[in-house]
């Protein structure tokens, strides 16, 4: 494997929010759309990231055992800090969880300052997808 590989590789978030009990089967094909609609494969997939309130969510865990990624949570003081940076930013999912946004908000949060959005957030019918790309590390 050359450097140019790591380079690229595990670079990516998966935001993922959902409303309880949202059945896997829809949060599983709307991850895979948002990989899809990113250009993404899931080799360049680091993890997936959601509200805390979401940590026994049945679908968002099964979506990173599908994609054998760990899934990481922030509580929504964490996520709302993210809100400069959203796309999409919602004073509805404030009112309901105490942030702006779920599935854009976590994936930044889960990579940090370097972040960026590469698909702002998508929709189903109950649940939230995103994706957000790391930078380059400088050695």
């Amino acid at each position: 494997m050359d450097d140019t590989s790591c380079d690229t590789a595990r670079r990516h978030v998966l935001g993922l929010g959902c409303e309880r009990g949202t059945p896997v089967a829809e949060v599983q094909a709307l991850a895979i759309a948002a990989l899809d609609m990113a250009g993404l494969g899931a080799e360049e997939l680091a993890a997936i990231a959601s509200i805390d309130s979401r940590r026994q969510e049945a679908a968002i865990l099964a979506v990173a055992r599908h994609f054998a990624v760990p899934a990481v949570f922030f509580d929504a003081p964490r996520l709302e800090r993210e809100t400069p940076r959203l796309k999409n930013p919602s004073a509805i999912v404030f009112a309901r969880v105490g942030c702006h946004g779920v599935a854009e908000s976590a994936a930044l949060a889960a990579i940090g300052d370097d972040a960026e959005l590469v698909l702002g957030k998508i929709k189903s019918a109950h649940a939230t997808a995103a994706v957000a790309r790391g930078g380059l590390q400088k050695a």
